[in-house]
């Protein structure tokens, strides 16, 4: 078996997982084989040498699997052939495999992952105009409890491993159409990026990882929080990827209504963290704000967040809300939509309206929802 160094959550050494079925925690007898993906560049250099073997070579995978995509051992030819079959008998290649694909009108594609201990994730691929972006999942399930979220109605079931993370960036790049490039990574799918920080930061270091990893941009990928403050002044130490903060009410009374976590982490504490990611990066922070009908959406409220955000680095994404089965919120009519952004930009708030891509598929956002449905409360995400 092979142990992952670090505080990282997911080990290796049991010989069982846990999946909920029926209610009833059962267990798994883990017989499948470790995905490499699930090794950084040390602990790889780590496992050749404790076998006798050149730590370089852990580079040389590296290569094969992130830049030139090598779907299996057989492949990597300036390795050893005894090399390769050790390298098989150990590992997987942790080929992520959609149990199920929609594709939008638009051409938005939703992927469906079954993953080994039969939990489900979606990620979406987003067709631009000379490239793709991919939205990935860091979770399976959420225990942010956003009221407007249908991912909150599954709960937390457990963080995704660093492995697990990357397999859809992976999956991705092999999926796109040979006339774009994958080029941008959004987390912003399941989950709370914050709450599952080790294994994300594991993932980010193979994902930019420019000599032997896949080689993204970290100015090209953007981590999406609810607004864990503490976490938030650790990435801006830690990681040079973009900050989007889903804010959506300029006040405590109203956020805590559409997200619990304002009660763990009040506005005033986000801000705060937002400021010391100021002081550290150049780029602006994304406010996500989600406009939903007469909860969010009055002229007070956009003067009261153009106050808010004005000492800050910062730009406003409006997302006209997503409707799904079961919520009792509703968009608002395109002139409240409209005098809303207009109040922002008369106020010195940069700000642009952003429609979701794949509503009729679900794949919009706030709309992913794989996954089965086990509660957990919130503070064991934060």
């Amino acid at each position: 078996m092979v142990s992952l160094s670090g505080n990282r959550q997911q080990s290796f050494e049991l010989p069982v997982i846990y999946s909920f079925k029926n209610n009833t925690l059962a267990m798994i007898h883990q017989t499948q084989k470790t995905a490499i993906t699930e090794l950084g560049r040390e602990e790889l250099s780590g496992w050749f040498e404790s076998r006798g073997m050149r730590a370089f070579r852990a580079d040389q995978v590296m290569r094969w699997i992130y830049t030139r995509n090598a779907e299996s051992f057989g492949e990597m030819t300036n390795i050893a052939k005894n090399v390769r079959e050790t390298l098989d008998q150990a590992f997987s290649m942790g080929t992520m495999v959609p149990a199920q694909e929609r594709k939008a009108a638009d051409g938005t594609r939703k992927f469906s992952f079954e993953l080994k201990d039969s939990c489900r994730i979606e990620s979406v691929l987003l067709g631009e105009k000379d490239h793709y972006t991919v939205c990935i999942s860091t979770q399976a399930g959420c225990a942010m409890g956003c009221s407007f979220c249908m991912t909150a109605g599954n709960g937390l079931i457990r963080n995704l491993t660093p492995g697990e993370i990357i397999g859809q960036v992976m999956t991705a790049r092999r999926l796109c159409a040979d006339d774009r490039p994958l080029t941008n990574i959004v987390l912003m799918g399941m989950g709370e990026p914050l709450a599952n920080f080790d294994n994300v930061l594991a993932a980010l270091g193979i994902i930019t990882d420019a000599e032997n990893g896949m080689k993204f941009a970290s100015r090209k990928i953007t981590l999406s929080t609810a607004g864990i403050a503490p976490k938030i002044e650790a990435l801006a130490r830690q990681s040079k990827v973009r900050l989007a903060v889903s804010l959506n009410a300029p006040d405590n009374e109203t956020r805590s209504r559409l997200m619990p976590v304002t009660r763990v982490y009040p506005i005033e504490d986000i801000l705060t963290a937002c400021r010391a990611y100021n002081r550290l990066h150049r780029d602006r922070i994304t406010f996500e704000y989600i406009l939903i009908r007469g909860i969010n959406d009055a002229p007070e409220q956009a003067r009261q967040l153009a106050r808010l955000l004005s000492p800050l680095r910062g730009k406003v994404n409006l997302i006209p809300y997503n409707p799904h089965p079961g919520s009792p919120f509703q968009r608002p009519d395109a002139n409240t939509i409209e005098n809303f952004h207009n109040i922002l930009i008369e106020s010195h708030c940069t700000s642009m309206i952003r429609w979701s891509k794949g509503e009729e598929i679900d794949a919009a956002c706030g709309q992913l929802a794989a996954g089965k449905k086990e509660n957990a409360p919130i503070e064991e995400a934060l």
